[in-house]
């Protein structure tokens, strides 16, 4: 059953609801655009794990009510199975409650940059990185996300050496924040006469967008800005001007370039949005670094070199292997079907998260 401390905090939830909702309908409230975006942002946040208590607190009176008709004999058996529902009940709906109630992570909201890599494999790996990045576009597309190209760097016979693009959706982060790591895809390449199976790599970065009003600031002064003439397609234009831009930060040696669209100072911005999440994603692993648990985490730390996931098209198999699991449907996972993924790493995450809370208490 529900301990006293978490029904006092939901109890608390409960009050701060009713409060915002008065609030919300007080014009002189509502008045400052600013300060009604941030109660209509806690109101959202907090109205379904209101709504999930006031669930367990009906579920909760039916038990009661429940064991209740046992005391009559007529009623008895009936009342012993309403009751084993009830409590049934009780019991999804406290974990649900405790999973609503989790540390949420504060980038979850953000639009994100997709970063993709071609690793060890050549021209195959570039080719992958290739169907990695058509994975997520059309997982995208079937989320109502949209993709916007910020550098392209083609391979030598398809796919990409290495391509940036950035995600704008609702969610965007949450949902494919796991997929930051190495990604290996096992297949017999178009070129292989002998039939043997090839492995080769990408790596993926998924870089939360740093918010404009002030997450990092990037002094001037620590910057180079390089301007030089784009290569590859574009017509006349793209090669007649010095639209791409190569951003230097100079105290960290990180380097972003961008030469996707014709305008200058177009390119600058995006250059700079993309620098600004790395910058955002290193700082935070440095500060989870220092408060991390002593075990690693189950869904991995999300660094370039973990092998995270494997491809094998001649079984048509795919393998998480943080979690152990294998899928076999990998031609609807390559054409973006990655709900069944996701689910389970965020299920992962949270069994882990909640693991460690009850190893505080």
């Amino acid at each position: 059953m529900m301990n006293s401390a978490l029904q006092d905090k939901l109890e608390q939830l409960a009050l701060r609801q009713e409060e915002l909702d008065r609030l919300l309908a007080d014009e002189r409230a509502t008045a400052d655009l600013a300060q009604y975006r941030r109660l209509h942002q806690e109101h959202a946040e907090i109205a379904p794990v209101v709504a999930g208590y006031r669930a367990w607190l009906r579920a909760r009176n039916d038990l009661a009510a429940a064991e209740a008709m046992q005391a009559d004999p007529e009623l008895r058996e009936f009342g012993r199975e309403e009751a084993d529902t009830a409590r049934a009940r009780l019991g999804t709906l406290e974990r649900e409650l405790q999973v609503l109630l989790l540390p949420r992570d504060p980038d979850d909201g953000r639009n994100l940059f997709l970063e993709i890599r071609a690793g060890t494999g050549g021209n195959e790996s570039a080719l992958f990185a290739g169907d990695l990045l058509r994975m997520y576009s059309r997982y995208a597309e079937r989320q109502g996300w949209k993709i916007e190209p910020i550098s392209v760097s083609a391979g030598e016979v398809g796919g990409y050496k290495e391509v940036i693009c950035r995600v704008l959706g609702d969610g965007a982060y949450a949902r494919l924040k796991f997929e930051s790591g190495g990604h290996r895809v096992q297949r017999i390449p178009e070129t292989e006469t002998q039939g043997r199976i090839h492995t080769s790599a990408c790596t993926v970065a998924v870089l939360p967008e740093a918010d404009a009003l002030g997450d990092i600031e990037l002094d001037p002064a620590d910057l180079r800005i390089d301007t030089f003439r784009a290569s590859g397609a574009g017509g006349q234009h793209i090669n007649k001007t010095d639209s791409a831009v190569r951003v230097t930060h100079l105290p960290s040696g990180l380097v972003v370039e961008c030469q996707d669209d014709r305008s200058q100072h177009r390119n600058k911005e995006r250059a700079l949005a993309v620098l600004a999440a790395r910058l955002k994603d290193r700082r935070d692993r440095a500060a989870q670094a220092q408060t991390a648990n002593t075990r690693k985490s189950l869904i991995g730390s999300g660094d370039r070199s973990d092998r995270i996931r494997t491809y094998n098209f001649p079984q048509g198999r795919v393998t998480d292997h943080r979690i152990n699991l294998t899928l076999y449907k990998l031609g609807a996972i390559m054409e973006g079907d990655l709900d069944e993924l996701i689910a389970a790493l965020t299920a992962a995450r949270q069994a882990e998260l909640l693991a460690s809370l009850a190893g505080e208490d």
